[in-house]
């Protein structure tokens, strides 16, 4: 089995999401800001399928990311659509007809659905059992390769809360929200180690190794 996985942009002040979070706003008011350090670059813009872009020292780290992941785990706000039974039967996620996953992806929900297949590779399997669930399907569908929870903080907790997280990677913002989602609560006995730090344009990343 490989490793479970996560990493997330936040702020200096711990928030992923800023407040007043909207299906118009879904990162809340300010929460764009925490992913300009990203979409520049040609690392980000390629699985998107947009050309050009920049490449700098965040090439390596958002490359590592991509790399070596067979399935991916999300929860049901990360997919969008809105809260609740399924409204818009139509909804196939903020990623278009080409998600960048290229991969098996799991969506916690209560709510069923039937599997979504895109193109590129990218299936969405839409799981009510639980995020335990969701995880022994993308285990298996992997064939040893990574996992990884693709977020939101919620998602993440509860892996973290249940100790399955590996390793995990902050992507520090220098900008303060003031208020919105926390990545961190209610954590209280979780252990970890810092791997490694990188400074580069407009963020700094910071890596940890969870120990059990």
């Amino acid at each position: 089995m490989g490793k479970l996985r996560f990493d997330i942009s936040v702020s200096v002040d711990g928030y992923v999401a800023g407040p007043d979070q909207s299906l118009h706003e879904p990162l809340g008011v300010g929460g764009e800001d925490l992913h300009q350090w990203i979409v520049g670059l040609e690392a980000w813009r390629r699985p998107h399928g947009l050309e050009g872009g920049d490449v700098n020292v965040s090439t390596s780290v958002v490359d590592e990311s991509q790399a070596n992941v067979g399935a991916f785990i999300m929860g049901r706000n990360m997919f969008g659509g809105g809260p609740g039974p399924w409204r818009d039967p139509a909804w196939t996620g903020w990623w278009g007809e080409d998600p960048p996953f290229h991969a098996p992806v799991f969506v916690l929900t209560h709510h069923a659905r039937e599997p979504l297949e895109m193109k590129g590779g990218t299936t969405f399997f839409f799981v009510t059992d639980g995020p335990r669930t969701a995880l022994d399907q993308a285990v298996r569908v992997a064939g040893g390769r990574d996992v990884a929870v693709s977020g939101g903080a919620n998602v993440a907790q509860q892996y973290f809360a249940a100790g399955l997280i590996d390793e995990f990677e902050l992507h520090v913002a220098p900008i303060l929200l003031g208020g919105g989602t926390r990545l961190f609560g209610n954590l209280e006995g979780l252990r970890i180690e810092q791997v490694r730090v990188i400074e580069a344009p407009g963020v700094t990343h910071i890596k940890y190794r969870v120990l059990k």
